[in-house]
């Protein structure tokens, strides 16, 4: 049996209409987004994007990459890349994917803005984690996943729920529409949007602690045009609100926030 090994780097941009496409900085493997359910050959992308976010979510500079993407699956059930992270997925259907992978918490450098200065850094962690999509129709899917080891004490854990729908406009427009929320532990929130005592004197923010709950919500669009069978190009709007402690952060300057992605992959 083949087993896929690929270094994770990167956000998931490059698929065709991603429904539920990640605010760049902080969404990255919110949901998988595989072919089907067994595929029926083994299967790839790579691609280049470029994305325009914030600087962190919750700030209020924008911070523009270029990055480059690549995904396999295989018809045994693994799959890695950028997109997904590495796992593999039990279902046999294309109504039914669920599983496990590995992903990565990017972190967060302090010299990403003056608004984080003194805080500190956050290093980038691999998370573990588990995902269950169901496909209600052809055109309407429901997401979720959870994951487990990020932070400063790699305890974080956050759930992504998601729904999407997409449809063809014609033979070469496919037009899709999206909405998702992700709930956050008490370590995640704190990592991300807290501020402890030794941040507080180092930092001048006053010390916060928040609570497990909801994070942030958000909307987006998509549309793409396939070029030729194997070449397509994607654009994706989403707007993203956080919610309760996340947006009473000291650290938060702006709750919402719009993330542009424009793309192009090549399937093989």
């Amino acid at each position: 049996m083949k087993t896929p090994f690929h270094l994770l780097k990167g956000f998931a941009v490059i698929g065709l209409l991603s429904l539920t496409a990640p605010n760049a900085f902080a969404q990255a493997f919110d949901a998988v987004r595989l072919t089907g359910g067994a595929a029926e050959k083994d299967r790839g992308s790579v691609g280049l994007a470029v994305i325009a976010g914030m600087a962190y979510q919750g700030a209020d500079e924008r911070r523009t990459l270029v990055l480059p993407g690549i995904d396999y699956q295989w018809r045994n059930g693994w799959f890695a890349g950028t997109r997904n992270g590495i796992g593999y997925n039990f279902g046999q259907t294309r109504e039914l994917q669920y599983g496990l992978r590995v992903t990565a918490d990017f972190g967060r450098d302090e010299s990403r803005s003056d608004a984080l200065r003194g805080m500190g850094d956050i290093d980038p962690k691999p998370e573990l984690g588990a995902f269950l999509n169901y496909s209600l129709s052809k055109e309407i899917t429901l997401t979720s996943s959870l994951r487990y080891g990020s932070g400063n004490d790699r305890t974080g854990m956050v759930i992504d729920l998601g729904a999407g729908y997409s449809t063809k406009l014609s033979p070469l427009w496919r037009l899709g529409f999206g909405a998702s929320m992700t709930l956050a532990n008490e370590d995640y929130m704190q990592s991300y949007f807290g501020v402890t005592a030794a941040q507080s004197a180092s930092s001048g923010y006053a010390a916060y602690r928040p609570e497990f709950g909801l994070r942030d919500i958000r909307a987006n669009a998509a549309l793409s045009y396939q070029i030729t069978p194997s070449v397509a190009i994607l654009t994706t709007l989403s707007v993203s609100s956080l919610q309760g402690d996340a947006k009473d952060s000291p650290l938060t300057r702006q709750a919402t926030s719009v993330t542009g992605v424009a793309a192009v992959s090549y399937e093989f």
